[in-house]
């Protein structure tokens, strides 16, 4: 999941050169009533939803063969006794080869069904928790976007879990289901609803640090960059996010790796003979896969994670900002028609 980076920056240009009035005498009145909080870029809770859930969309869907092959290197010493390595391009040949193109898009579906409501919990939640953290005023703390994230995440995690727990299920090699609705129903059966949850703890608590992680090196980076060329800041604003974005993509997947193993494998336990764990605990899960696989089995998938969300900070920003333009200019429109 990718913090809105562009909640991190000034407000819009575009929408400050041609302000809606309505938002233009709200924004006057708060400052008059001595409110320090600026409003939401005129847009109501409901639209931040949208804007999230269509980016969130975006994101997991044009990333998803990445995220494939992440999930596929991460079981690999959980099915299957492996002496060597994974090898990241002797992964990709081997799917296309025995499963086609399409199997790398296996369980699409699911991430389909859970990314969109996820994401529009994820943003939403997180516009108002930095509004109300004032994270809208001038000068605020960098702490306040990272608790806002932190917040966002552990509601959105709730949100996509269980479809991110089929969707890993169905992309493993072999799958013994046929498809969302399949995996769904043998897994209340024979696991119980309880199963869905099994890796939430888990990924909450890799998802805090890495929403710490994430945001600590976009503003290091971000300030790097506007300090190198200030007279430019405001166009090569996109460059700057793209850059600052993909760097803290980087280092927060790289970090967070071994816990997002340990989710992995929780995710996925019992299924085409998969090791099982006797509890949720992340300790526990930790010892047991050091103890059969050694230290290094932790930082399987390392390559493809990075690569996933590097660009996905990309994907996942420009689509967000696109579409709360999109939807800023669609409520600006009537008001403006509606004026003598």
């Amino acid at each position: 999941k990718t913090p809105p980076f562009s909640s991190l920056s000034p407000p819009n240009e575009a929408h400050s050169k041609s302000p809606n009035p309505q938002m233009a005498s709200s924004a006057a009145a708060a400052t008059s009533s001595g409110d320090a909080t600026p409003p939401l870029d005129g847009l109501s809770f409901w639209k931040y939803m949208l804007a999230g859930s269509v980016a969130g969309m975006v994101e997991h869907m044009a990333m998803f063969p990445i995220d494939t092959l992440k999930t596929r290197m991460q079981m690999l010493g959980a099915t299957t006794p492996s002496p060597h390595p994974a090898q990241f391009s002797r992964f990709v040949a081997s799917i296309v080869r025995t499963e086609g193109p399409l199997g790398l898009y296996r369980g699409i579906g699911a991430m389909g069904l859970g990314a969109g409501p996820a994401h529009a919990v994820y943003f939403s939640v997180y516009e108002i928790c930095k509004q109300k953290f004032g994270g809208n005023r001038p000068g605020h703390h960098p702490f306040v976007h990272a608790a806002s994230g932190v917040v966002a995440t552990t509601a959105s995690d709730a949100v996509l879990t269980p479809m991110d727990v089929v969707k890993q299920r169905l992309q493993l090699r072999r799958s013994p289901y046929i498809g969302v609705r399949d995996c769904v129903v043998r897994m209340v059966k024979e696991e119980g609803v309880r199963a869905f949850y099994a890796s939430y703890r888990t990924t909450v608590v890799m998802n805090a640090p890495f929403t710490a992680v994430h945001f600590a090196t976009y503003e290091a980076v971000k300030k790097i960059l506007n300090d190198v060329s200030p007279e430019h800041a405001s166009e090569e604003r996109i460059l700057v996010h793209l850059t600052a974005g993909g760097a803290a993509g980087t280092l927060a997947s790289a970090v967070t790796t071994p816990l997002d193993v340990v989710k992995t494998r929780l995710q996925c336990q019992g299924v085409c003979g998969a090791d099982t764990f006797s509890s949720s605990s992340i300790r526990m899960a930790l010892r047991q896969i050091v103890a059969k696989e050694g230290p290094q089995a932790l930082l399987q998938g390392l390559k493809p994670r990075v690569l996933f969300h590097a660009p996905a900070a990309a994907i996942c920003w420009s689509t967000y900002e696109a579409m709360k333009n999109f939807l800023q200019h669609f409520h600006e429109c009537p008001a403006a028609l509606s004026q003598p």
